[in-house]
C-alpha cells in the first residue's frame, strides 16, 4: 500500500544543475521543500504544471490514499494520475573546464609561417530560466550534470573561440609569441559573443576565462622561429647592461677624480701654499736641475725663484742659498758675455710665466752683471 504521505526534497550534488526525484505518483499531502538557490517543477500527466521556489509545499493530486489502489485495478495496477518532481539547482558553479577539441590554422602575421593552435580555460555558469533549460535540454532524463551541459554548448564554443582568436590575431598582428599578452581580450569578447548562446536554453555565462593558447611545440620551425624572436631580445637587454655597466664605471672614475683632487687641495691647504705655487716649484726644480746642479749660481736663480713662489719656505731656503753665493764665488766662465745672456733670458721666461716679479727680475739681472764686470 502507498504511503499516506511522501516527503520530497533535493538529494543531489552541487555539481548538478537539474535532479529528478525518484518518487513518482505520490499521493495527496506529500510535502514538497525546496531549498535556498533552487526550483522545483512539478509535472502532472506529461505537463509542466507548477514552479516552486524555496519553501515547504503540500502537493495536491488525483492519487487519493485507500481509493486510489481501486481505481489502478482499471490501468492494471498503474495509476492512470502520473506525477514527478525536477530539482533545478540555481548556484553559480564555478571552474568548469572547457577546452578545443582540435586546433585552428592561421598564418602568423609577424613570421609568416602556418601555426596550429588551440585554447582552454574555465568558465561559470548557472541556470536561470529552469522551464526553457528543462524542456529544452532536459527532457525525459534524470539529471543533467555540469559535463554533460557543456557538452551541449561544445559546438558554440570550437566555432567562436577558434573563429575569434584567428581573426583577431590577423586583424591585430598578434604573434604567436606575444599571444598571452591578449588572453584577458580574449576572455572579455569571447564571453560577449557566447552569452546568448547560453541564453537561448535558459543558462547565464557569468564568466569566461581563456587561460591557455595550447602553441605547436616540438614543431621544428615553430621552435626555430620562437628561438629566433627570443634571441633578439635576449641580445637588446644585454647591449642595454653593458652600456650601464660602461655608465657607471664611468661614473665611479669621475668620482674617483674628484675625491682624489679634493684630498689634494686639502693638503695643500694645510701646508699652506696653492696650486700655482706648487707648479712654481716644478718649474724651479727643473731649471736647477737643467743649469748643472752643482753651481751655486744655478741654485741662487732655482732657489730665488722658490723664494718668489714659496713663501717662507722658499724665502729661507733662497736665503741660504744667496748667502752661500756671497761666501763662494765660483770662477766666471770663459765666455762671460754668452752665459749671461742665457742666464737674463731664462729670468725672462720665468718672469712672463709670473715666477718671479719685475723687481726680482731686476735685482738678479743687476748681480749677474756685477758677477761678469
Amino acid at each position: 500500500m502507498a504511503p499516506i504521505a511522501d516527503v520530497i526534497k533535493y538529494e543531489g550534488d552541487n555539481s548538478t544543475f537539474i535532479w529528478k526525484h525518484p518518487s513518482e505518483d505520490f499521493n495527496s499531502l506529500t510535502q514538497l521543500v525546496v531549498h535556498e538557490s533552487q526550483e522545483a517543477i512539478f509535472f502532472m500527466n506529461g505537463q509542466a504544471l507548477d514552479l516552486f521556489g524555496p519553501g515547504r509545499y503540500t502537493l495536491e493530486t488525483q492519487n487519493i490514499p485507500m481509493i486510489g489502489k481501486f481505481l489502478n485495478f482499471a490501468t492494471g495496477g498503474v495509476t492512470p494520475f502520473h506525477c514527478e518532481v525536477y530539482f533545478i539547482n540555481k548556484t553559480e558553479q564555478m571552474a568548469v573546464k572547457w577546452g578545443t577539441d582540435s586546433k585552428v590554422q592561421y598564418i602568423d602575421p609577424q613570421y609568416g609561417f602556418p601555426l596550429a593552435i588551440g585554447a582552454s580555460g574555465e568558465m561559470s555558469i548557472r541556470a536561470e530560466d529552469s522551464r526553457k533549460l528543462l524542456l529544452k535540454l532536459v527532457g525525459t532524463e534524470s539529471i543533467l550534470g555540469q559535463e554533460r551541459l557543456v557538452s551541449f554548448f561544445r559546438a558554440f564554443l570550437m566555432t567562436r573561440v577558434k573563429t575569434y582568436i584567428a581573426q583577431y590575431m590577423k586583424n591585430n598582428a598578434v604573434s604567436i609569441f606575444e599571444i598571452d599578452e591578449h588572453l584577458a581580450a580574449f576572455s572579455e569578447a569571447l564571453h560577449r559573443l557566447l552569452i546568448p548562446d547560453f541564453d537561448d536554453y535558459g543558462v547565464v555565462l557569468e564568466r569566461f576565462f581563456v587561460t591557455n593558447v595550447v602553441k605547436p611545440e616540438g614543431d621544428r620551425q615553430y621552435e626555430r622561429f620562437r628561438d629566433l624572436y627570443f634571441r633578439q631580445y635576449a641580445d637588446i637587454a644585454e647591449a642595454k647592461l653593458r652600456q650601464q655597466e660602461d655608465i657607471i664605471h664611468a661614473q665611479t672614475e669621475a668620482q674617483k677624480t674628484v675625491i682624489a683632487s679634493q684630498a689634494l687641495a686639502t693638503k695643500r691647504a694645510q701646508e699652506g701654499y696653492t696650486y700655482a705655487q706648487e707648479r712654481g716649484f716644478d718649474v724651479a726644480e727643473n731649471v736647477a736641475r737643467n743649469e748643472a746642479v752643482g753651481q751655486f749660481t744655478n741654485m741662487g736663480i732655482g732657489l730665488g725663484t722658490m723664494a718668489g713662489v714659496g713663501g717662507a719656505v722658499g724665502g729661507v731656503v733662497g736665503g741660504a742659498v744667496n748667502n752661500a753665493m756671497n761666501t763662494v764665488q765660483p770662477a766666471p766662465p770663459a765666455d762671460d758675455t754668452a752665459a749671461f745672456k742665457a742666464k737674463v733670458e731664462k729670468l725672462s721666461a720665468m718672469k712672463e710665466a709670473g715666477l718671479i716679479t719685475e723687481e726680482e727680475f731686476a735685482q738678479m739681472k743687476a748681480k749677474l752683471l756685477s758677477e761678469i764686470l
